[in-house]
């Protein structure tokens, strides 16, 4: 995002915030929320749940605590991968819990501690499918989204990301002990019909229907 966009956005917000406060909840929502406390109740390998009171400052100058829990996790990178010279899409399987069954989905993983989102990126590309761009000249990675899964149980922040590469080696894979996934490559067609249900996933291929006819539509 860029400063003027950026400038433009909180100008647009400052602009709607000024109708939302004509509704009659008198909550400041100017104001930033506090948290009181904050309780760990469940810690596993990638998330753990907090338990929390958190305070609201009202617009007479007082407060209320509301309640919250929330599952903390690590951001993530979704990534719509492109052959360019073949129009082909990167697809994969795996195993999913939410749907308890093998599920279909773009690239994705977690980000490490420290690391950017294009480090990331690369480096899930690689251990997942084992594709590996031949050169900085050879990729090109846009933002497609930002998006929380749910803003109101997680703070997990995905990046979804398209990334088109013009030349690429086919590699080894490497895998966490517990992960099995399948990678193949795949038309759009197929990638837009076999059954993507993921939510980011969603978000990667109607940006990309978008792109594909608006560059349709300017041949």
């Amino acid at each position: 995002m860029t400063a003027d966009s950026s400038s433009e956005v909180a100008q647009l917000q400052r602009e709607v915030n000024q109708r939302l406060d004509e509704s009659p909840d008198d909550i400041d929502m100017e104001a930033p929320a506090s948290i009181v406390s904050s309780e760990t109740k469940y810690r596993g390998a990638i998330f753990h749940v907090d338990d929390m009171v958190v305070e609201l400052k009202k617009r007479d100058g007082g407060a209320i605590c509301i309640h919250r829990q929330i599952v903390r996790h690590p951001g993530a990178v979704v990534m719509l991968v492109r052959d360019v010279k073949r129009d082909r899409y990167l697809v994969e399987r795996e195993y999913r819990v939410g749907p308890n069954g093998f599920a279909y989905g773009l690239p994705a993983g977690l980000i490490d501690d420290g690391e950017s989102v294009k480090t990331a990126a690369l480096r899930e590309l690689r251990e997942e499918t084992g594709v590996v761009p031949d050169g900085e000249d050879s990729i090109r990675i846009r933002n497609i989204a930002n998006t929380y899964s749910s803003e109101g149980m997680t703070d997990e922040l995905s990046h979804v990301l398209g990334v088109d590469l013009d030349g690429f080696t086919q590699g080894a894979r490497h895998f966490d002990r517990d992960e099995h996934v399948q990678s193949a490559w795949v038309t759009w067609d197929e990638l837009k019909g076999v059954g993507l249900k993921g939510a980011n996933s969603v978000v990667a291929i109607e940006s990309e229907e978008l792109r594909r006819l608006k560059s349709e539509l300017g041949k």
